[in-house]
């Protein structure tokens, strides 16, 4: 019989989607993959008693708490798990650096760079273990993607393309800010489908074909101004609805991506597509399990996209879960991430992408903003 697993006490701050999809996560994991550690939902906190009491009943959690201070300073919390708006990512994330706390923090790291560095430095002075909730690289099919491209199977990279486009903010009587739309409000996001959606496309890009050297962007706020939820008041928009960019990487490869929540008939649809010279890979959320394979290699006479379904056990991810042939879905990425976070905790490191390594997607972003805002190429330092 193997020894008892050491419990690691879980304080999860924040009960909307992405609050769900984590406590998904972290009550699944251990049903699937054999980790070092055993999570506890200890507490779960938000400022609304009744509603954060039926989250953590409905999840499990031990208790509650309705001040995130508070929740930080526990003695009996060992890692703070962040799901709230992107403007209260930094002082949490300091304050939970300082209690010595473990911290997973949901993606963007911050609203700006300014902000990401003070995170990274704080959780690098405090020697805590850190991660954050890039979901997208935990997908089979992407990591897959991964595999491949590292191996050299799609030799010298080319082209890197992404786009991902959504449609929900169309309507101008939509109003910004408050619970559920603060992705709209500039000061609670920072941006708008720059650092949400792109932020996704980006940290995948520079993951599977290194570092992004220098791009050219526009964007467009297609409805100016919107009713804010919480003055009641016509306010200026201050996020951009689209955003399309060029940019280099450091091997030389180009890439094109686009992101808007305006194109009707997308509710979440992101896709990638990567051009080599011996071989190309593409694939679409719409349908996570399949990886899209061309390589020129093959026979002329059978040479075409073959379509990889990603369910075998010797595919990334995959003996954890069913029989070859059937697939999973959009919140296994999050169970396969608390796995690894669970796994390198186990050994006293830190999951990739750790604070240091999200910075690089946060500096895109704004080299993205700042080129767009001038109209002029933005070389990354």
């Amino acid at each position: 019989m193997s020894a008892k697993k050491k419990n690691l006490n879980i304080g999860m701050i924040g009960y909307g989607f992405m609050g769900r999809a984590h406590s998904n996560a972290w009550r699944k994991v251990t049903n699937f993959f054999d980790v070092p550690l055993q999570p506890v939902l200890k507490a779960a906190c938000a400022r609304d008693a009744a509603k954060v009491q039926a989250f953590a009943d409905q999840w499990g959690y031990a208790s509650v708490e309705t001040d995130w201070r508070k929740l930080v300073a526990r003695r009996d919390i060992d890692a703070i798990d962040i799901c709230v708006p992107n403007d209260l990512h930094l002082e949490i994330a300091v304050a939970a650096a300082k209690a010595g706390k473990m911290i997973l923090c949901e993606k963007p790291l911050a609203r700006n760079t300014a902000e990401g560095v003070k995170m990274c430095k704080a959780v690098e002075k405090a020697g805590v273990l850190n991660t954050v909730w890039y979901n997208y690289r935990r997908v089979p099919a992407v990591t897959l993607a991964k595999h491949l491209v590292a191996e050299g199977k799609l030799g010298k990279i080319f082209h890197y393309r992404a786009n991902f486009l959504q449609d929900w903010t169309i309507s101008p009587d939509l109003p910004q800010g408050g619970t559920g739309l603060w992705r709209l409000d500039v000061k609670a996001a920072g941006s708008g489908v720059t650092g949400d959606l792109l932020a996704h496309c980006i940290d995948t890009a520079i993951w599977i074909n290194g570092p992004i050297k220098s791009v050219s962007a526009m964007t467009e706020t297609f409805i100016k101004e919107r009713k804010h939820t919480l003055t009641g008041k016509v306010e200026k928009v201050g996020i951009d609805d689209a955003c399309a960019f060029l940019a280099r990487f450091a091997n030389g490869a180009l890439a094109i991506f686009e992101s808007t929540r305006y194109a009707r008939g997308h509710k979440a649809e992101y896709t990638f597509e990567i051009n080599g010279e011996k071989a190309s890979i593409a694939w679409n959320l719409h349908d996570l399990h399949r990886l899209q394979y061309f390589d020129h290699a093959d026979e002329s006479t059978v040479r075409g996209w073959r379509n990889i379904h990603v369910s075998d056990g010797d595919q990334p991810y995959m003996k954890a879960w069913w029989v070859p042939g059937l697939q999973i879905g959009y919140e296994h990425s999050f169970v396969h991430q608390v796995a690894d976070f669970l796994e390198a905790a186990g050994r006293g490191e830190s999951c990739s992408p750790t604070f240091r390594e999200a910075l690089e997607t946060t500096k895109i972003c704004d080299a993205v903003l700042a080129s767009a805002a001038s109209g002029q190429w933005v070389t990354l330092a």
